[in-house]
């Protein structure tokens, strides 16, 4: 039976996180079978798309003479700059066709204000500007949250470190998450999750 106070939160299984996509996670699309399978164990399913307007400012393209992987300071702080991917309406935002998405309850879509970037899927980058998803969970009478997708150093680690911050009980799922690990950032996601209480499953 579903659990009815537990959710499986699903980041960002988009066509430019897997495999040929703008910016591919090494094995990304390895993921979606054992989501799709996970998913019956849950009593709420969420999905969560990096939904970016084009010449969003978290583009390399946006900064003359500035290339993907540099980093910038914005009004919110540090910003790594990325190439153009999950732009609004494209073939890359959408997510991985074999995604079972009609199981889902609900659709975070993030990053789609121009002038700051969004990896967590209850925060904007600035910290503070809610995706209005904690709301949601709590209303629903959801207390637990399992984690799985793309990238774990990234968008899966701010999600899980916010929702811990929020009090939702929180594991992640490591067999159905991959990395991008750029400068040890995988590594410190985890030393991450272990100062938080977020659990590595």
């Amino acid at each position: 039976m579903p659990r009815p106070d537990e959710a499986l939160i699903v980041i960002d299984v988009q066509r430019d996180f897997c495999p040929g996509g703008a910016l591919a996670v090494a094995d990304g699309d390895a993921v979606v079978p054992g989501i799709n399978a996970l998913m019956a164990e849950f009593g709420a399913v969420v999905l969560t798309q990096d939904w970016h307007p084009a010449g969003h400012s978290s583009f390399a393209s946006a900064h003359p003479g500035r290339a993907p992987f540099e980093t910038v300071t914005m009004p919110y702080g540090p910003q790594t700059l990325w190439p153009d991917h999950c732009v609004q309406g494209t073939d890359g935002a959408a997510f991985h066709p074999a995604l079972a998405t009609d199981r889902a309850d609900l659709v975070v879509r993030k990053g789609f204000r121009p002038q700051v970037d969004s990896y967590s899927a209850f925060f904007e980058n600035d910290r503070t500007t809610p995706t209005g998803l904690a709301g949601y969970l709590r209303e629903r009478g959801i207390a637990a949250l399992t984690l799985a997708g793309l990238a774990t150093d990234y968008c899966v680690s701010f999600s899980a470190l916010d929702a811990v911050r929020l009090g939702f009980a929180v594991t992640v799922r490591l067999d159905l998450c991959r990395a991008i690990d750029f400068q040890g950032s995988l590594a410190a996601a985890r030393a991450a999750w272990a100062a938080a209480g977020v659990r590595a499953a």
